[in-house]
């Protein structure tokens, strides 16, 4: 690691440390404010953060990024205007810090109280898509926290703008510009330098691929958040309505296909398979949509290609899915255990029974019944625009909204108590 790429790390986290502590006990008045000061910048300087972008796009393409890969990048002035409207929906919502957990007065009289404070410092590691860079800087600010942002290299012009717009904004604020900050640089690196900097960071969130997510585990000595890739199943289970289910796998599925709540599977219980298979397979075929498929799910159309043991396993992020007929609930669930992300999976069914097993058995961040998996979303949910989606089980787990950026701290009162 080379001097200047540390000290250029340093300029931006040694004054993110210091505006965390002159952050976190701001009311929320000001902590609001300042969120819509940066969603009316954003609105205001749209054209200018498009162009930044339009210059990242370019190289994407000059370098055969997918289409929704690129879609992924993209801004224009309508999705900049629904970032800032996620941006004031943030600021609406209750402010997490200082709510009372649990309390209460113990048996010697003390008065115990645990409250929701912020946990400081947030890193951010995050592929390419830029309107994270605003989502996550909107959450750690309303919770009390400041963030360091590192987005892919991919969008480096893109977050240059969005930290540079969001960073004069907040200078006419109450809150520190220095809360919201863009580690520099596009190399590993600069990467390493913010995994590695305990004591200066408190926590990490990496959003993205696999690897990138296992890079970040393996690698940082900052505690980590893990958020988990997004293969998840639709699974139709003999007691389905027909309609139902097609209209919701074809949502799961193609309705934004390149986001981590997609459905990369499909399961169909032996006992529908002749009823329901004809009718997806063409629907998807319709839509535009590969399908990986077993043997029995093959026997019902000649353009279904071979399913592999990687395919079961794939995030597509893409007009894929792979199929699969299953004899059983019980088989279906143990293929998700198999193969699956732990993120979200979805039943279709009328039989209560048969959902009540599948919700029980199926350990995943989210369970759907008779719903798309597209729901699994901070939004969608009412948390606001979320941080990330944790498949892990401690702390926080699912779409991680503005409470799971909080730590607790007891308070505890008393009147001259001796023990």
């Amino acid at each position: 690691m080379s001097d200047k790429e540390r000290e250029d790390f340093l300029r931006v986290a040694g004054p993110a440390r210091e505006a965390a502590a002159l952050l976190a006990p701001l009311p929320r008045s000001a902590k609001d404010a300042a969120l819509h000061a940066i969603a009316d910048a954003l609105i205001a300087r749209s054209p200018e953060i498009v162009k930044a972008n339009e210059i990242d796009v370019a190289r994407a393409r000059e370098n055969g990024t997918s289409e929704y890969m690129i879609d992924r990048l993209s801004l224009d002035e309508v999705r900049i205007a629904a970032i800032a409207a996620a941006v004031r929906q943030i600021a609406q919502l209750p402010d997490p810090v200082g709510e009372v957990v649990r309390g209460g007065t113990l048996p010697n009289g003390l008065e115990l109280r645990q409250l929701r404070v912020p946990l400081g410092v947030i890193g951010i590691i995050y592929e390419g898509r830029p309107n994270v860079t605003v989502d996550a800087a909107a959450l750690c600010l309303k919770s009390g926290n400041a963030t360091l942002l590192r987005g892919s290299s991919s969008a480096y012009d893109s977050n240059t703008a969005l930290v540079g717009v969001m960073q004069e904004a907040l200078a006419r604020t109450e809150v520190p510009a220095d809360a919201v900050q863009l580690v520099p640089g596009t190399s590993r690196e600069s990467v390493k330098h913010l995994m590695r900097a305990r004591g200066l960071v408190d926590v990490l969130i990496p959003r993205g691929g696999a690897s990138l997510i296992n890079s970040v585990v393996e690698e940082s000595t900052v505690p980590v958040i893990e958020t988990g890739v997004g293969n998840c199943a639709v699974y139709v289970d003999a007691a389905a309505d027909l309609d139902t289910a097609v209209a919701i796998l074809v949502n799961a599925k193609t309705q934004r296909p390149s986001v981590c709540n997609a459905a990369e599977t499909v399961l169909v219980h032996a006992g529908i398979a002749a009823d329901f298979l004809p009718r997806a397979l063409d629907v998807l075929r319709a839509k535009g949509v590969t399908v990986h498929g077993d043997e029995r799910v093959r026997a019902y159309g000649a353009d279904v290609v071979a399913a592999t043991e990687d395919d079961y396993l794939a995030e597509y992020l893409s007009l894929d899915i792979a199929a699969r007929v299953v004899d059983s609930l019980d088989e279906a669930v143990e293929h998700i255990r198999r193969y699956g992300s732990r993120h979200t999976e979805a039943i279709v069914t009328t039989s209560q029974q048969a959902a009540r097993r599948f919700v029980a058995l199926v350990d995943s961040a989210a369970v759907m019944v008779n719903a798309s998996t597209r729901f699994t979303d901070g939004e969608e949910f009412g948390f606001g625009a979320e941080i990330g989606i944790s498949t892990q089980k401690l702390h926080a787990r699912g779409p991680m909204g503005l409470p799971e950026l909080t730590s607790t701290k007891y308070v505890v009162t008393g009147e001259g108590h001796l023990r």
